[in-house]
């Protein structure tokens, strides 16, 4: 079993800047992780992956440039920093784990675990 907790989210203007923290417990460390997030009245989406030693990263075209995923193994942390934060940003940010590849992690439909989420706000 693997807990993930979110931490981080908040209210920023837009052009600023957040930083997610994804505390993880359990069986997880061979795990890849992520983050997606929930917009209102919109699907889910995905947003960045990382291998579970923390060497490769993946993101969505959407954020690329702007977010930087990045593990912590000694203490069992992922963090997303949100730079240059637009209205569209808007969206409860999910934390996720899964035994599947981080590469694959956009792909996959019921990834084995999910946080409770933390709201992300951005106005502008």
């Amino acid at each position: 079993q693997v807990q993930l907790v979110e931490s981080g989210g908040g209210l920023v203007q837009a052009g600023g800047s957040l930083r997610l923290a994804c505390a993880a417990s359990g069986r997880q460390s061979n795990y890849a992780m992520g983050w997606f997030r929930q917009a209102p009245g919109k699907e889910r989406e995905f947003v960045a992956a990382i291998h579970y030693s923390g060497g490769f990263t993946y993101y969505a075209d959407s954020i690329k440039g702007r977010f930087t995923i990045s593990k912590d193994n000694a203490r069992n942390t992922v963090s997303l920093q949100m730079n240059d934060l637009k209205p569209e940003d808007t969206a409860v940010y999910y934390c996720v784990a899964d035994p599947a590849p981080a590469h694959m992690l956009h792909l996959k439909h019921n990834l084995q675990y999910w946080g409770q989420g933390t709201q992300v706000t951005v106005s502008s």
